[in-house]
């Protein structure tokens, strides 16, 4: 006999702009670093496009741009190859961990919106596009900083990555909470919205600290109220457009939005 979902029993965060790394720099500055030690200077901008995949996928995906396939020809003298990648993903590893430490900080209204999780009951798990390596890293800082999920699962222990619903369906089983109905996944990018809606579980997208605003807690406040409001309006709609149940700003309105899905789940409604 099949369970039915009548409350959210499981939350499901990404890492690296959801609940660390308030504007998702880490990553950023891994892959400006190791392209520009082939000679190809890239902007931020050129990274933050596939952020959500796995590494390799996420490098991938950028030398498939053209205008960063435009920048590796004119630095070589010709395109890329796969012997290029493997080069260019053994730089990142290395460069990659050199500035875990210095963007892996709780985003602000974590610890709160976790406790709040706690008190209801609901299970806590964390997915992440980083390799094996920086996501242990990663989730040592947030220990220390108070941060424990229940499971944490990361590309390297699933045959494929985002938008692959592999992570989710690990967390699911290892804390044992099934149906997928039950379950949230908040996460900032478009793979994230992906991995939810491929398990069949409510995807939830955050924009207030993702890599599309791509601000510091001390940036998203000093920018100007209509610069601040069309940042996060411009990561609203990548969101939704890419499938997402419900967008919010900040994981301070996590818990009431939960609440929302819970009564929906009452009604008999299914992701």
């Amino acid at each position: 006999m099949s369970a039915a979902a009548t409350e959210v029993r499981l939350v499901v965060f990404d890492w690296a702009g959801t609940t660390v790394d308030h504007g998702c720099f880490a990553p950023v500055a891994g892959f400006v670093r190791t392209f520009a030690r082939h000679g190809v200077e890239l902007a931020p901008s050129h990274v933050r496009g596939p952020m959500g995949l796995q590494k390799r996928d996420h490098l991938l995906a950028m030398l498939r741009m053209p205008e960063v396939a435009r920048r590796w020809r004119d630095a070589h003298g010709r395109d890329w190859d796969d012997a290029d990648v493997e080069r260019l993903y053994q730089d990142f590893v290395p460069l990659q961990m050199e500035v875990l430490d210095e963007h892996s900080h709780l985003v602000p209204g974590l610890p709160e919106c976790v406790a709040e999780l706690r008190r209801r009951g609901v299970r806590i798990g964390g997915t992440t596009g980083y390799f094996r390596e920086a996501a242990e890293r990663v989730y040592r800082l947030a220990e220390r900083q108070g941060f424990v999920p229940d499971c944490k699962v990361c590309a390297e222990d699933v045959p494929q990555g985002r938008p692959a619903p592999w992570m989710l369906f690990r967390v699911m089983e290892a804390l044992r909470v099934y149906p997928a109905a039950s379950v949230v996944k908040v996460g900032d990018t478009v793979p994230d919205i992906g991995e939810g809606l491929n398990a069949g579980a409510w995807s939830v997208g955050v924009t207030g600290s993702g890599s599309v605003v791509g601000c510091t807690p001390e940036e998203l406040t000093s920018l100007s109220e209509d610069d601040r409001r069309a940042r996060l309006a411009a990561a609203r709609r990548m969101l939704l457009d890419a499938g997402a149940h419900a967008v919010i700003d900040s994981l301070g309105e996590l818990p009431a939005l939960l609440d929302d899905i819970s009564e929906r789940l009452g009604r008999g409604e299914m992701p």
